[in-house]
């Protein structure tokens, strides 16, 4: 099937109208590349406190809502759950849980690899919404718990995306491997 255009004003129209119905999900998955890029690239990096966390992820200007603290480097917020030491969580507009899980599954096998996959600790649970959730073994006797999934959030969904590191010691499996 093709379509005729009887002048060039026919076709800039529907040009401009195609362009027009597009561009919000042109622009929904741009916020949301930025925001995964963002949380891998910064996300599993220690040693930030969180003005530094937000400084370098740009929170300011950016595309996402971002939840950080490491309590290695100053207080834990008031409210935050037991057993996690640091929580680094970047949260978005819309359902983009597969493209999040993508991007995270090639950021934890790309070297320093993020640690090998255990029974998740007793210390998280999925909740409704969930995408992913795994325990992770790192190094020094230290595990982390990432996450993905969809939540509601005003004006409809939003994805996160979240690694919290435990204080050290829990989260092992009893064999302590």
């Amino acid at each position: 099937m093709s379509i005729r255009f009887h002048n060039r004003r026919d076709l800039f129209i529907s040009l401009a109208i195609a362009i027009a119905a597009i561009a919000p999900t042109v622009q929904a998955g741009s916020r949301a590349h930025t925001a995964i890029d963002t949380f891998n690239a910064w996300c599993f990096k220690a040693g930030q406190t969180e003005a530094q966390a937000r400084a370098n992820m740009g929170v300011d200007d950016a595309p996402f809502a971002l939840t950080f603290w490491d309590d290695s480097l100053e207080p834990r917020p008031d409210g935050a759950p037991q057993g996690v030491e640091r929580r680094c969580e970047v949260a978005f507009d819309g359902d983009h849980s597969t493209a999040a899980i993508k991007a995270l599954r090639v950021q934890m096998a790309t070297p320093p690899v993020f640690g090998a996959k255990i029974p998740l600790p007793d210390t998280h649970t999925a909740d409704d919404g969930t995408a992913l959730i795994e325990g992770r073994e790192l190094l020094r006797k230290r595990v982390a718990v990432v996450q993905v999934g969809t939540r509601a959030a005003q004006g409809g969904v939003q994805t996160y995306m979240g690694v919290d590191r435990l204080y050290a010691g829990l989260g092992l499996p009893e064999d302590g491997s």
